[in-house]
């Protein structure tokens, strides 16, 4: 199978790893970055367009594939979920469609599509100023949420309890969404529809992450992930336990939701990104992503529930049955967190011996490094990476995640 990766704007290394791992599974991988760096990806197999246009992208992916011949193309990116969609239409490859992921990418459209097919979700309404985000709020009643169109890593995503709080931060995230480097790695010359921002009933309940495919009418949910962080008024500080949690009927009625959804946003055969939320007794949809949740979800699905997202996209991407199965736990026990730091420039990260040499961790990134600007909320959502631990119940997953996290230390200037 040979597959061509696509990145408008390459966000870093970020994405490397998981190339990496679609080559291990005996896949040919190309990759094409709009606006790219030299030496990302083997010479033979690299290129960079030198444009974000997406018109000059698929020239670029249209010139390759007529000597390569792919069999698909896909990414990890949020921001090139629609890119992709118009280049594998051109290069007449198995693709969601441009409306498809147009709706999966933009929160607006995602919720106007769960209102018209009756997907659960909560109220929502588009605000362009801050009274009209005052009075949204004023109808749904405090906390509300506060959330960008376009979002991305919960940047600019905000619990919000009264009106001052609500005009204070909604200046914040207008500004932000404008400014924040995030915001900027969306391809020119694509319709990805309304950037602005929401405000949405808050959901009081416990929050679930799900990895799962779409194919032909049915809908599987391969893995499934509690949220166990203490929340507040962001959503930045996220710590994840594997299994879920959850019982055998509220699976079933997740099941029932996430099928519902991706069968409004237009998703017959995909990859998806679920993120469920309950409210008293009932789960309601926050989003489904067209693409691979990111962090270290796909270690958790494999290690918890014996799920690949890696191999399920390598195969919808060629328009091949990814061989899922409905959720089945495994037994095995995984915790895993954000690395956390406060805001500053790095200077130095180090990570002793004992916390790389664990033999508990599954999964560990750093995806900062010195002379970065670290951000926090509400001015930004930078991290310095991942880590994941194993263990034979939450706590003792949990436990080793946390000691192994506080191990690393961060010089900030």
């Amino acid at each position: 199978m040979k597959l061509l990766a696509i990145e408008a704007i390459q966000y870093g290394t970020y994405y490397r790893s998981r190339y990496e791992q679609v080559v291990e599974l005996g896949v040919d991988v190309h990759v094409l970055n709009g606006v790219g760096t030299d030496g990302f990806w083997p010479e033979d197999r690299y290129r960079v367009v030198g444009s974000r246009h997406i018109d000059d992208i698929i020239a670029a992916a249209r010139e390759w594939h007529a000597q390569e011949d792919f069999d698909g193309v896909f990414t990890f990116s949020e921001f090139s979920v629609v890119p992709v969609a118009h280049v594998a239409e051109a290069l007449g490859l198995p693709t969601i469609g441009v409306e498809a992921a147009r709706t999966s990418r933009n929160k607006l459209l995602m919720r106007q599509a769960h209102e018209e097919h009756k997907a659960p979700h909560p109220r929502f309404r588009y605000v362009s100023t801050v009274d009209e985000a005052v009075a949204a709020a004023e109808d749904f009643g405090y906390p509300v949420i506060l959330k960008p169109t376009l979002g991305a890593a919960s940047s600019f995503v905000f619990r919000l309890d009264d009106a001052e709080e609500l005009r204070e931060r909604f200046e914040t995230a207008d500004r932000g969404i404008v400014e924040a480097s995030l915001f900027q790695m969306e391809a020119d010359g694509v319709d990805v529809g309304p950037s602005g921002l929401l405000i949405e009933s808050f959901l009081d309940g416990s929050e679930y992450l799900i990895e799962a495919v779409a194919w032909d009418g049915e809908v599987y949910l391969g893995s499934v992930v509690d949220r166990v962080t203490v929340e507040g008024a962001t959503f930045d500080d996220d710590v994840h336990h594997a299994p879920t949690s959850l019982s055998e009927s509220q699976l079933a009625r997740v099941h029932q939701a996430v099928t519902a959804a991706a069968h409004a946003q237009g998703l017959k055969q995909a990859t998806m990104h679920a993120e469920v939320r309950f409210h008293g007794d009932e789960p309601y949809i926050l989003e489904i992503a067209a693409r691979p949740g990111g962090g270290g979800l796909d270690h958790m699905a494999r290690l918890s529930a014996g799920y690949c997202p890696i191999r399920a996209t390598a195969a919808v991407a060629a328009g091949q049955w990814p061989e899922v199965t409905h959720y089945t736990p495994t037994g095995t026990h995984t915790a895993a967190m954000c690395l956390i730091c406060g805001p500053g420039h790095i200077e130095a990260i180090t990570v002793p011996e004992e916390v790389e040499e664990s033999d508990r961790l599954f999964f560990f990134k750093v995806t900062a490094k010195p002379g970065d600007l670290i951000k926090r909320p509400p001015e930004g959502n930078s991290i310095l990476g991942f880590l994941g631990a194993t263990g034979t119940s939450f706590d003792d997953a949990m436990n080793t995640a946390t000691d192994l996290a506080t191990k690393i230390e961060v010089s900030l200037s």
